[in-house]
């Protein structure tokens, strides 16, 4: 086994789909599928064996399918990231918001029946989300686990024991010391519109604004309920999400958040107490009047291939609030926001960028 590569573990009830997925996955000679499973309680069975970096889960599976497989990762303390791949997932925006409540890192849809060819149209996406989190996750110190399963019912499945953690990958090398850019460096290599001479003073902060995409639903999840019910301006949020699952998820945020969290509708208005996401496949951008700011939606020719995009989101508080605004760029954004993050810089606004680490 080439201990440069990332290891993944796929898990799907389909036979023809696994060897979709593998033949998917290793298209990219940085990937190697070193097992599959046709349940969660052979996935569990094999963790110990292959010790994969990543796995890849269905949700609806026999005996054990992949909501319990992730009460029993998390019951068991085990930290392997998870990316949900399922058919399921296109018409169960609640059971999906359940697997990523339950630690999965992320998600993506088959785009039609779980055994289409069509899966090859989301590869790339799939590898490079497991880039994104295999790739963290490789040379980490992993659990030794134990299986003892003499048959597969319930009482089999509470068998699976966590020892005493050993290493069992190489540690990393420690990365070799990057430059760190000042922002003026930052745009100029990324071709962004450089900082003005004499730019205004700061004003005081009226309006939030957040871009945030792979990685997005479990970095809201820690950011937004620490946020105080008193928190005394509106927030709008661009999450890159597929339509149908942004209601769900402004829901369950909702139910964990002293703001209010919904999923915006034409109209809404952006209204200190009251978080705003966008739903999917809109654009959303906000509307300053006399009396109230509310926000509009559209399905106009999606931007940096996004739509929502963060990047419209932000052109839109340039005009209404300029300086007064505060412009956030959160996890797996790639491109998209980035250049209207620029101009809220340019016009005085507060603007802030995740670190990667």
């Amino acid at each position: 086994m080439n201990n440069n590569k990332i290891s993944v573990l796929v898990c799907d009830d389909s036979a023809l789909m696994r060897k979709l997925i593998r033949e998917i996955i290793e298209e990219d000679p940085r990937l190697n599928v070193v097992a599959t499973a046709f349940n969660g309680l052979f996935a569990l069975k094999k963790i110990p064996v292959v010790s994969p970096d990543i796995i890849i889960l269905d949700i609806e599976m026999p005996e054990m399918n992949g909501i319990e497989f992730l009460r029993e990762r998390r019951r068991l303390g085990v930290d392997i990231p998870v990316i949900i791949l399922s058919s399921l997932a296109r018409k169960g925006a609640r059971v999906t918001m359940e697997a990523l409540e339950l630690g999965a890192s992320d998600f993506i849809l088959k785009p039609s029946g779980s055994i289409s060819r069509d899966i090859e149209v989301v590869g790339a996406d799939l590898r490079r989300l497991i880039h994104v989190y295999g790739g963290k996750y490789k040379g980490l110190t992993q659990p030794d686990f134990r299986l003892d399963v003499t048959n597969h019912d319930a009482a089999a499945r509470t068998a699976l024991r966590v020892e005493t953690p050993v290493a069992t990958k190489a540690a990393p090398k420690a990365p070799a010391p990057q430059p760190v850019l000042n922002a003026e460096e930052y745009m100029r290599r990324n071709q962004l519109p450089q900082p003005i001479e004499n730019r205004p003073g700061h004003q005081a902060v009226e309006l939030v604004a957040i871009g945030i995409s792979t990685g997005g639903p479990n970095a809201l999840r820690q950011v937004l309920p620490k946020l105080p019910s008193d928190f005394p301006v509106p927030i709008v949020i661009v999450q890159h999400m597929p339509e149908g699952f942004t209601a769900e998820f402004a829901s369950s945020l909702d139910g964990m958040c002293a703001l209010e969290v919904k999923e915006a509708a034409p109209g809404d208005v952006a209204a200190p107490g009251r978080i705003l996401i966008a739903p999917g496949n809109h654009h959303i951008e906000v509307d300053r009047m006399k009396l109230a700011t509310v926000v509009q939606l559209s399905q106009s020719e999606p931007v940096n291939g996004h739509r929502p995009s963060a990047d419209v989101l932000f052109s839109s508080v340039v005009r209404q609030y300029g300086a007064s605004a505060l412009g956030v760029i959160m996890t797996g954004m790639g491109r998209d926001g980035a250049r209207e993050l620029g101009n809220l810089y340019n016009a005085g606004a507060y603007t802030l960028a995740q670190n990667e680490k």
